[in-house]
């Protein structure tokens, strides 16, 4: 389905920034998206924002505007209802670039999936609900370039321009298969969440595939993970594309000592050209450096693994007669906290499931008995 639809007003500017600011503050929900280049650069940053209301689409541009401090109390309101589709990325992004905190979303992704959709994408749920097409060519496309041709601006604008009316289509059918309140609290705990991450790891424990490494494999990798990311950020593009994990791997596997040898690891003549010297070198500094210790982990409770599998095998049999994803029947942090404090009734249960009141009534029972091995 085609419509002509106005253009979004461009903000790019603290006058503009600030008139945006007065008309949202009014408007009861707002939908918003954002757009990163994290295929394209080493610092992925947030390179638009948009918002929708039912009459105007909006699209802010944070890399010509210094202080986007004035947007945070919208995000903060619990009086504005902020509908986003898949939050959590959104979430991480805005905390990292403008310390944004969360009250009061709508999520429609995650609304899809608490009604047991199998596609929960923007694009098919536009199409399942709407009967709109959506063109995702810009997906992946480099955001922090600028201009912006018109075609990625009205891409992006209809990342929101139609998200509030998915998102009443999706609450009339929450509501009408009675998962409205169970939606509701998928909500508040996701707002919670305001976009933290775990702290983070040393870079070689962020490679997969690295199980078979020695110590001293390891700690060769760990120089050329710190060599992958000088170069990245020189360059001044994602660590990946210099040089992919795999290949990494298999450089500190092989501990190569020649340009010869590189070439027998699968790595491109461009690559060896380019970086050889570079990796040669890192590879000799792994080859002296200290070994790398893996942490370890303490062995875990048997009798907590115990409640976890009993938990695990209730939540898969509760999530299939709803035709959920387990997650949807119970988020796994809430599993897991279960499991290690034990909690012996309802209301201590209760204080592990914050602000689950549906969850605790539809499922309480059935978690303290599969939690106890009862039937």
């Amino acid at each position: 389905m085609t419509v002509s639809l106005p253009p979004p007003v461009w903000v790019a500017d603290t006058g503009s920034l600030a008139k945006l600011v007065r008309s949202l503050a009014s408007q009861p929900r707002l939908a918003v998206d954002t757009e990163s280049n994290s295929l394209h650069a080493f610092r992925e940053q947030v390179c638009l924002i948009q918002f929708s209301t039912p009459q105007t689409d909006y699209l802010v541009d944070p890399l010509a505007l210094h202080d986007l401090s004035a947007i945070a109390p919208l995000f903060s309101n619990p009086g504005i209802e902020k509908v986003f589709h898949a939050v959590e990325y959104d979430q991480i992004c805005l905390k990292r670039d403008f310390d944004i905190t969360f009250a009061h979303i709508f999520d429609t992704m995650q609304a899809a999936r608490i009604l047991g959709y199998k596609q929960v994408g923007l694009d098919a749920m536009l199409a399942e609900k709407l009967d709109i097409s959506l063109d995702k060519r810009y997906q992946k496309a480099d955001w922090g370039r600028r201009p912006l041709s018109p075609e990625m601006l009205n891409y992006a604008r209809l990342d929101t321009h139609h998200l509030l009316d998915l998102r009443d289509c999706l609450q009339a059918e929450l509501q009408e298969r009675g998962r409205w309140e169970l939606a509701c609290e998928e909500f508040i705990r996701l707002a919670a969440g305001n976009g933290t991450t775990k702290a983070d790891l040393p870079a070689w424990q962020r490679v997969k595939g690295t199980s078979n490494l020695s110590r001293k494999q390891l700690a060769i990798l760990q120089e050329l993970c710190d060599w992958r990311c000088a170069e990245a950020e020189h360059l001044g593009r994602p660590v990946f594309k210099v040089m992919d994990d795999k290949r990494l791997v298999s450089i500190a596997l092989a501990a190569p000592k020649s340009e010869t040898e590189l070439e027998a690891l699968n790595l491109t003549a461009r690559q060896i050209y380019v970086f050889g010297s570079d990796i040669l070198k890192a590879v000799g500094r792994g080859r002296k450096a200290t070994p790398v210790h893996r942490p370890i982990s303490g062995r875990p409770d048997p009798q907590i693994l115990n409640r976890l599998n009993g938990l695990s095998g209730w939540r898969k049999v509760a999530a299939q007669k709803m035709e959920v994803e387990s997650d949807v029947v119970l988020p796994k942090p809430w599993m897991h906290a279960i499991a290690e404090q034990n909690p012996q009734n309802l209301k201590e249960l209760s204080s592990l499931m914050p602000q689950s009141p549906w969850r605790l009534k539809a499922f309480g029972v059935q978690i303290l008995q599969a939690l106890h091995g009862k039937r």
